[in-house]
């Protein structure tokens, strides 16, 4: 009995070490993303990039919380890495659908990307009228990147005159540190001022400073 006994303590304390060789052999666990932390990712254009970073380690938790938990931020992730065969199969037919997933439940940076596909034609047939209202939501909403490609949509000519006014406004209350983007902010809101008359770009300037 204490043979049997010392036969089964052995068998355990290899099994344990047998574990912890394979998960030191592994790495320490990725933790799961917070959703604060995914949207400063989204506006950096690296969320592609942590997941493969993290050896692709947390694809089961992403593809539960996008298809079980239909978080708005995990949709558009899982979408996105669908949709370029990031750490998954690549299904781009999947990959757009769960990124407008993300966009109906508003999510800024599902909003711009979709419509920046459509303006471009990126996965999707291009279709810059279709682009529209998904930029004009993301505009709304404060993301640089769709103000300045709604801008260029109708400098271009490219939807309605009477989003004029919305896009100067948010090109007007746009707050950046990167030069360039302020320089490109300008060049568009002379060029929506060479189409505006002088009483709508007042009205636009006024209602930017009860923001």
């Amino acid at each position: 009995m204490k043979f049997r006994t010392l036969i089964f303590s052995l068998s355990l304390t290899t099994a344990t070490l047998t574990t912890a060789t394979a998960r030191a052999d592994v790495g320490a666990a990725v933790p799961l993303y917070e959703e604060s932390e995914l949207i400063t990712l989204f506006e950096t254009n690296s969320h592609l990039e942590r997941v493969e970073q993290d050896e692709c380690q947390l694809v089961q938790d992403i593809e539960a919380r996008a298809t079980r938990v239909g978080s708005p931020a995990y949709e558009f992730l899982y979408g996105d890495m669908l949709a370029w065969g990031v750490c998954v199969d690549q299904d781009a037919d999947l990959g757009v659908y769960y990124m407008k997933q993300a966009a109906q439940q508003g999510l800024p940076a599902a909003l711009e990307q979709i419509g920046r596909y459509y303006a471009n034609g990126t996965l999707v047939q291009q279709d810059q009228r279709r682009a529209i209202p998904y930029l004009r939501e993301a505009a709304s909403l404060g993301d640089t990147r769709a103000r300045i490609q709604l801008a260029e949509l109708l400098v271009d000519d490219v939807g309605s005159p009477l989003d004029y006014e919305d896009a100067y406004r948010w090109l007007y209350q746009t707050i950046t540190a990167d030069s360039r983007t302020r320089n490109r902010i300008s060049e568009l809101r002379a060029a929506l001022e060479a189409r505006m008359p002088q009483n709508i770009i007042a009205r636009a300037k006024r209602r930017t400073s009860y923001w």
